[in-house]
Order: C-alpha cells, then structure tokens, then sequence
C-alpha cells in the first residue's frame, strides 16, 4: 500500500477534527502513527506482577442483571439515519450543485442523502429508511462520527 503526503496530510486532518487523540496504522512495511497536538503520551510501563491470590469461597450466586432498554426517542415516528462512517458529509454532489435532499422531501430506503468523504473517496449514503425529511443534523462539508446522526425522517 502506497501513502502520499497528501493521505497523511487529509489523515492528520480528520484526526484533528474527530474525538481521537491518537492514531496508529500499520499495513505491511507501512507503519504511521499520529497523535494530536497537545495530547499526552502514553508510553507502554512494564505491568507490575500481579501478586498470588489466595483461595476464597465460592460466592453466592447473583441474580440476572436486566439488560439496558434502549433509548426511546421523543417522537416514535421519528427515525434517525446514522453515518456509516467517519468522514466528512457533504449535502450535494459538487459545490453549487443542488442538494440531495431538503426537510420536507420524501426519501425511500435507496435514496442518496449526502456522501461521505474519507481519505478522498466519496461514499454514497443511503436513507435506508422510507418518509419524510424532517431535519436535516449534520452540516455541508461538517465532519461527522461513525453512528453521529445526519438527518431524522417520519417513518412513513
């Protein structure tokens, strides 16, 4: 795998903008590793030997823990569409072009909502849902997490 200094510098840039202090990368020979200014360095300590643990009683046993519910949104009818990547989203094809898609629109599960760019590849985003555009989250050339909400639609 061949990286310019134009991969590393887009690299550095999403590293900038997204929640992460540190990057490692390491493909074949290629070996990179980047870490956000300001942040601290960690450097790996020797593990101190973990002391003999000395025999106990079994313990009780415990009651099954239930598991979390899920967050439930405001409005039911509402469905969030989520990024599929980190990236960062565009609303339309090209600069001046129109968007591809506005609040109030009626988008199917296949319909293109916006494209994600990471490291100069263009990802097509699908509703992967059908109804209404009812807001749209993310902003044009805004970078975005894996899973962070890009628009909300009314399931139809």
């Amino acid at each position: 795998m061949t990286i310019t200094s134009k991969d590393v510098a887009e690299i550095m840039k999403l590293l900038e903008a997204s929640a992460f202090d540190e990057l490692k990368l390491e493909t074949g020979d290629l070996k990179l590793h980047l870490r956000r200014s300001g942040a601290p360095v960690r450097e790996a300590a020797p593990e101190p030997p973990t002391p003999p643990v000395p025999p106990r009683a079994p313990a009780a046993p415990q009651p099954p823990v239930p598991p979390v519910a899920p967050k439930v949104p405001a409005d039911p009818s509402l469905a969030d569409v989520p990024s599929p990547l980190l990236g960062i989203y565009y609303r339309a094809a090209k600069p001046g072009a129109d968007p591809f898609i506005e609040v109030g629109q009626t988008v199917e599960e296949d319909t293109i909502i916006g494209i994600i760019e990471v490291m100069k590849l263009m990802n097509s985003v699908r509703a992967g849902v059908k109804g209404e555009v009812v807001e749209i989250v993310a902003g044009n050339a805004a970078m975005v997490e894996y899973g962070e909400t890009l628009i909300r639609v009314r399931a139809a």
